[in-house]
């Protein structure tokens, strides 16, 4: 028994190294542009002042960052340098990782999905290609793992190919989808897979929506239909409203945020493609300004590759060369 646990403890150990490491791989880009620039600006600086203070806002605002995260580190570092806490590059270096960890500690909350007596409803929410049914898939998997049963939910009627990727994802995690034919009501779809999922005694169902603008504000109605009708079932369903984030689009992911989060009530966010952009830098922006969880980020395009949010992992990684 002892042995067993070992085991479980090591493989566990193991797994986590293992998507620190692609978790900087996935980052790379962003690192490139941002954290290398700025250790060079910092460790390349003899002296300590305003002038390194304003290059390094500077860096700081290309990365994506944002103004009002920028402010808040730059505020910090100057208040220290003013009160002689930083006396070498290094300190500069170290203060600033961990005012970035601050800033993201306050989003850290991985899903967590409770016991209920009835279904808890994941409804996915975001713009044409920010990769829904990817991450719907990949969660699937991610709460396979966790051993709970699952159902998905086909909402997204507009797209044929969604129905089909759906079901691929579906088979591929061993896991029953709900779907209808293209063309038909999402709302009607979502809330026949609620039924089925409380008759089939699931514990989770992952409800996949049709992409759309966040300025569409007719297709922003259809997602508030679809958020009334599983409300006849379950008054607190969805218990989780996930929006999914395109990382490679920087300041317009927070944007978007803005708006869903006005029309839907944003729970949570998963934030997808960070292997494939230098714009990582949006995370803080996001965080700053919105507060939302952070429950997921994605870094390739393994079914392994979308992981809980950790904020000091994600800025040990955006730093680690």
């Amino acid at each position: 028994m002892l042995g067993l646990l070992k085991r479980d403890k090591q493989n566990s150990s193991n797994e986590k190294k293992g998507f620190f490491a692609r978790l900087k791989t996935g980052l790379s880009k962003t690192r490139a542009h941002f954290s290398s620039g700025l250790s060079a600006l910092i460790l390349g600086k003899k002296a300590i002042g305003s002038d390194l203070i304003n290059e390094l806002e500077t860096i700081l605002l290309t990365a994506d960052v944002g103004i009002a995260a920028t402010e808040q580190l730059i505020q910090g570092l100057t208040k220290k340098l003013d009160r002689k806490e930083l006396l070498d590059s290094a300190a500069v270096l170290d203060a600033l990782k961990e005012d970035m960890k601050s800033i993201l500690r306050r989003v850290e909350a991985p899903l967590l999905i409770p016991e209920m007596s009835s279904p808890f409803v994941i409804l996915v929410i975001g713009v044409n290609g920010a990769g829904k049914t990817t991450t719907i898939g990949k969660i699937a998997h991610f709460l396979k793992e966790q051993h709970k049963k699952i159902l998905l939910a086909a909402g997204d009627t507009f797209r044929a190919a969604a129905i089909e990727q759906l079901q691929v994802w579906g088979d591929r995690n061993d896991v029953p989808v709900i779907a209808q034919a293209a063309g038909a009501d999402s709302a009607a779809v979502i809330y026949d897979a609620f039924v089925a999922a409380k008759a089939r005694h699931m514990e989770v169902l992952l409800a996949d929506t049709a992409g759309r603008l966040h300025t569409q504000a007719h297709l922003m109605d259809e997602l508030k239909k679809v958020k009334r009708v599983l409300g006849k079932i379950d008054p607190a369903a969805p218990h989780e409203t996930l929006l999914v984030l395109d990382a490679g689009i920087g300041q317009n992911a927070l944007n978007q945020a803005k708006q869903f989060h006005e029309a839907m009530g944003v729970t949570g966010l998963a934030i997808t493609k960070l292997d494939g952009t230098a714009k990582g830098g949006m995370v803080f922006a996001i965080a700053k300004a919105l507060q939302l969880p952070i429950r997921f980020v994605g870094v390739g395009e393994g079914i392994s590759d979308l992981k809980p949010f950790h904020a000091d992992e994600f800025v040990s990684a955006l730093f680690d060369q």
